[in-house]
């Protein structure tokens, strides 16, 4: 007969302190059972501080803000959530994490695939953020740039304006039917005079 598969269990890290990273993790919860994959969150925004190297490190330090441990032992990942929760990193007083507690969290009936389409998802959103603020940046640069051309097109009419005088064009103005009929009458009137003038001298 087959062998049930152990079912493995995950746990929730809400908050990582800084210098924790995936090996010291696996490094501490190791003690308690076998340790299967884990993921930390990179902080998006590391400030210029974490992000120098200092001279006694070879690597700059990496913040994390969240985490997921998963356990081979669903039964291990639920003791060690009850067991480490709201308890003292660590108690020796040299430790960088002395004064720091664990806020950890079993996940009932999560999988880890359920982390992958979560992260799957963040990242599309980040993309299509990113795309929506590259979009704005470059409406936002086509409108000043238009409004650049626009302001030189002005200032350039000004200094044409103040260098030359404007003659303003001569319109013809179209006649109207009256004065129209008016001009054929006198012209008639004309035409009929000079013909008499013709005949009887």
């Amino acid at each position: 007969a087959k062998t049930k598969a152990r079912k493995k269990g995950i746990v929730y890290l809400s908050s990582i302190p800084k210098y924790m990273n995936i090996t010291k993790i696996r490094e501490l919860f190791s003690v308690y059972g076998k340790v299967g994959r884990v993921y930390l969150q990179l902080a998006e925004n590391v400030s210029e501080q974490d992000g120098k190297i200092k001279k006694h490190r070879k690597v700059c330090a990496k913040t994390f803000t969240e985490g997921w441990v998963e356990f081979e032992s669903k039964k291990v990942a639920k003791q060690v959530a009850l067991l480490l929760n709201n308890k003292q990193i660590s108690t020796r007083k040299k430790s960088k994490f002395y004064d720091i507690i664990w806020n950890i969290k079993y996940l009932p009936r999560f999988k880890w695939i359920h982390l992958s389409e979560r992260l799957a998802y963040e990242r599309a959103v980040r993309k299509q953020r990113l795309r929506t603020e590259i979009a704005q940046a470059k409406r936002e640069a086509n409108v000043f740039s238009h409004n650049v051309d626009r302001s030189r097109k002005l200032r350039r009419m000004q200094q044409q304006d103040e260098t030359s005088i404007f003659v303003p064009p001569v319109i013809k103005q179209r006649d109207t039917d009256a004065e129209i009929r008016s001009r054929k009458e006198n012209d008639l009137a004309t035409d009929r005079t000079g013909f008499l003038k013709s005949l009887f001298g």
